[in-house]
């Protein structure tokens, strides 16, 4: 499952996750694509919505949460990931833009309550796409 908020590249990196080529799809539905579960911005946005995100984590293997280094939104609540009972992966977004912002970025996932290592990708350049995969592919073999 991919969380974030509008426009950090939560669709561009389900589109590689899925090994998609086509046409961004932008939706305000949850879209389950052949190896992820994609959850529109306004899910995180709005703490109200908490509680589907948590429900709808019930089918996934994994929680991957964004931050973008371009912007560095403030939207998670401090100790978020723990909300989720299966692994939560911290993903810094865009890491080729604004890298001033790295370090901000890294605090921000500790104050979600991810643990290291953090996967930092720029899914145009092709940064860390390959080494996230990895991760997630042989770990759902494992049975993780």
């Amino acid at each position: 499952m991919v969380i974030g908020p509008t426009k950090c590249g939560k669709t561009t990196l389900v589109n590689a996750l899925n090994d998609y080529e086509g046409p961004l799809r932008r939706t305000q539905d949850i879209i389950y694509g052949k190896n992820t579960i994609d959850v529109p911005g306004s899910y995180i946005e709005n703490t109200w919505m908490y509680k589907h995100l948590i429900a709808v984590s019930q089918d996934a293997s994994h929680v991957l949460i964004l931050i973008d280094q371009s912007r560095c939104d403030n939207v998670y609540s401090p100790g978020f990931a723990k909300s989720f009972r299966c692994p939560v992966i911290g993903v810094i977004t865009k890491v080729d833009l604004n890298v001033e912002n790295e370090e901000i970025c890294y605090k921000k996932l500790k104050q979600i309550g991810i643990a290291e290592p953090y996967y930092k990708i720029s899914v145009p350049n092709k940064i860390g796409i390959e080494e996230l995969k990895k991760y997630l592919f042989s770990s759902k073999v494992k049975g993780d």
